[in-house]
């Protein structure tokens, strides 16, 4: 008798589903709150459109299917990364509540250590909701480097845009793709940034001061990648190898990106 090998992915994708109401309802309950204008609510609304998309798509490829108690975690903490994008794409039209803003990426930060505690105490450790937690950390870093540049410039963006560049130099250098040895101090560089970035844009301190904290969170970023990219230079044989042919394909950010990320 052949053996049933076909999963219902039913289940898990209706999680993603309510995930996206969920970003809906935050986007109400923000609009009713402090009147958000257009552009906050369509890069909300492509914001959960778009982490729904993803997510069904990717869990549509994972055999089996399933969500898990984590990815649960990580969900919640990307509808407030939803509602973060929301204010500070609204920030442009009209200056949204600074305490609001804190609060929803304070409330993210910290749910971040909290997705990997739960999948290793239950179990559910998957490639799946490693590489979730690592898109929703760096998109949220992306967002406040937007949202902090208004401010003290757009330098501050090569904060948010640092990762996206690496993964770009990856598909031309695939030897920047090769696992790296664990490093407290690249955990340490990737958990600062938020806090760091939040800081600066909590608008609590001098201009000047702010700066500074900015000014530190890109250098401690730079001498993180720095380092790592240093190293994989150094060990990896795959630089002297004509790059492969990728075509459509997505390099995996295995190397620097995921640990200096993902924690």
């Amino acid at each position: 008798m052949a053996l049933n090998n076909t999963y219902d992915a039913r289940p898990a994708q209706q999680e993603t589903a309510v995930g996206a109401a969920l970003q809906v309802l935050l986007l109400v309950l923000l609009g009713t709150a402090i009147g958000m204008g257009t552009a906050g609510w369509l890069t909300g609304l492509a914001f959960a459109f778009a982490t729904w998309a993803v997510l069904t798509r990717a869990l549509g490829r994972t055999r089996p299917p399933s969500f898990g108690p984590a990815n649960r975690v990580t969900l919640g903490r990307a509808t407030l990364v939803g509602g973060v994008t929301a204010l500070v794409a609204d920030s442009f039209r009209s200056a949204p509540p600074v305490s609001l803003l804190v609060g929803l990426t304070a409330v993210a930060l910290i749910l971040d250590g909290v997705d990997g505690k739960v999948a290793r105490r239950t179990g559910t450790s998957t490639e799946l909701g490693a590489r979730f937690d690592m898109e929703v950390d760096a998109f949220l870093i992306l967002v406040l480097s937007v949202y902090v540049a208004a401010d003290l410039g757009p330098w501050v963006l090569l904060i948010g845009g640092m990762r996206y560049v690496f993964v770009a130099a990856a598909r031309v250098w695939p030897w920047l793709t090769a696992p790296l040895p664990p490093s407290t101090a690249r955990k340490t560089v990737a958990a600062l940034q938020g806090v760091l970035l939040l800081v600066a844009g909590a608008r609590l301190l001098p201009e000047a001061v702010n700066t500074g904290v900015a000014l530190l969170a890109l250098g401690l970023l730079v001498w993180s990648f720095g380092r790592d990219v240093l190293w994989l230079w150094r060990t990896s044989p795959r630089r002297t190898q004509a790059p492969a042919r990728t075509g459509s394909a997505t390099v995996e950010p295995t190397g620097a990106v995921r640990e200096l990320v993902a924690r």
